[in-house]
């Protein structure tokens, strides 16, 4: 039963995920300007980690080192987005070291697949002792991403961009309950953080489809 719920919660966060870029990716399409390339890799590198833990809880298919894949490629994402956060206000020139920071990001990420495809059976032992840390540290990043979008919804008041800092504090409440999970086996919190994880990633759908609807509306 867990397995289950778990690979269809997987199957459609990544199928909403894969939506949410093929939508993000169009201001960059029409302008080719970096910064409209954050949030559609964001959200890519996060519908790739849905993908790959839906494969990895399969009974279909078991690799140790898919799960710690899919837990450095979510990790990554999230750390994407909160550095993609952290410069879009930032000038040209800051942004250079936003284009060093992205190569190295995806060093190590390519460094840490590479780990776990190598040594999967030195790392599983260690599996479940690492999810809390990372875990904590997801909410981390989490929690700065709601601060510093809900003070640029301040700046700039508007009915729809209250929405991402409340998508993302559900994607932190999220994973906040996933520990309880972890620690005590907790089954409610289990169901919260999958349920949560949805109503996030159904805001985000919301807010990007009314956008873009209104953005063809006025033609910009």
């Amino acid at each position: 039963m867990y397995e289950e719920a778990r690979i269809t919660v997987e199957v459609v966060s990544a199928i909403i995920c894969f939506i949410l870029v093929r939508y993000m990716i169009k201001p960059y399409w029409l302008t080719r300007e970096g910064r409209y390339l954050g949030l559609p890799l964001g959200f890519a590198f996060l519908g790739v980690s849905y993908a790959i833990s839906a494969v990895a809880y399969s009974e279909l298919y078991y690799f140790s080192g898919l799960l710690w894949i899919q837990l450095f490629a979510r990790t990554f994402a999230f750390v994407f987005l909160a550095v993609t956060y952290y410069f879009s206000t930032k000038t040209s020139k800051i942004r250079m070291i936003w284009d060093i920071t992205l190569s190295l990001l995806i060093v190590i990420l390519v460094a840490l697949f590479l780990v776990a495809f190598i040594f999967p059976q030195v790392t599983s032992n260690t599996y479940a002792a690492s999810q809390l840390y990372v875990r904590v540290f997801i909410v981390i990043c989490l929690s700065y991403i709601v601060i510093h979008t809900f003070r640029s919804h301040i700046k700039s008041p508007d009915p729809t961009t209250i929405w991402v800092p409340m998508g993302f504090m559900l994607f932190a409440i999220s994973q906040y309950s996933l520990l309880f999970w972890y620690i005590d086996n907790s089954l409610a919190a289990f169901t919260g953080s999958l349920t949560l994880r949805l109503m996030a990633l159904s805001v985000f759908l919301a807010v990007t489809y009314f956008s873009f609807k209104e953005n063809k509306r006025t033609g910009k």
